[in-house]
């Protein structure tokens, strides 16, 4: 049996893919920084851990927890949307904790024990990465961060049987981005900007196309399960437009 550690997994994309994942038989550890009992299945291939991955030691102890893995999802995320002008830097700098460094935290604590035995990781980005979004500068930079990361890092383990994979969501407006975040955006838009952000977020909350959690939870499997060497993987319709767009 097979088995897969995802971070963030309480709710949206996480939890989607978590429950896809055990649909299919495979086991699976839902990390989060607060437990919830009753997301998933009460059996034992279903098992919920704690997990900071802005903490060393709450990633070293989670790893312990998990046991060898398979597939590592790394999903955990907070958002940010307004000026970056009016973005402060101190959230800023916990972005990149989470976003950037708490990825690569867990990449690098899951690497030893994939090398002795293979596996997939899958980095989970953003559709931000495949075209320019206005009033969301800081987010985007911690996902392209991700992004040359996962790139170089499939080139220097392409010696081992450790695939990369990067799987770039579009925007789910049924999930919980806006509201994970700790400022609201309508304190980051100052005056000045008001005019141009205007029609921005105007079609923002009117999107031609969207993307659904199982879109992600179906992209990640085929991403895990896929022995090629693709590197990524845009999910949902409005993603795969902007792809197909910039291709």
């Amino acid at each position: 049996m097979k088995t897969v550690l995802i971070t963030g997994a309480s709710s949206g994309y996480g939890l989607e893919t978590a429950r896809y994942f055990h649909n299919r038989g495979w086991r699976v550890i839902a990390t989060m920084r607060r437990p919830r009992p009753g997301l998933l299945p009460a059996d034992d291939r279903a098992i919920i851990l704690p997990l900071d991955v802005t903490n060393p030691e709450s990633i070293a102890a989670c790893l312990v927890a998990a046991g060898p893995l398979d597939v590592l999802v790394n999903n955990a995320g907070i958002g940010m949307v307004g000026a970056f002008e009016a973005s402060p830097m101190d959230h800023v700098r916990r972005l990149f904790e989470t976003n950037t460094l708490g990825t690569m935290a867990m990449v690098q604590a899951a690497l030893p024990g994939m090398r002795e035995r293979g596996g997939t990781i899958v980095n989970v980005t953003s559709s931000v990465t495949l075209a320019p979004s206005p009033f969301a500068a800081a987010y985007t930079a911690t996902k392209m961060a991700i992004e040359g990361f996962s790139g170089s890092l499939a080139e220097e383990l392409r010696g081992f049987d450790i695939k990369i994979k990067l799987v770039e969501p579009g925007y789910a407006p049924t999930t919980r981005f806006a509201a994970n975040t700790a400022l609201p955006i309508a304190d980051l838009i100052p005056a000045a900007y008001a005019e141009v952000a205007g029609p921005i977020f105007a079609a923002f909350a009117e999107p031609a196309l969207t993307t659904r959690e199982s879109d992600i939870a179906e992209t990640i499997w085929r991403a895990a399960n896929d022995t090629s060497d693709q590197l990524r993987y845009p999910a949902g319709p409005d993603a795969v437009a902007l792809w197909e767009a910039a291709r």
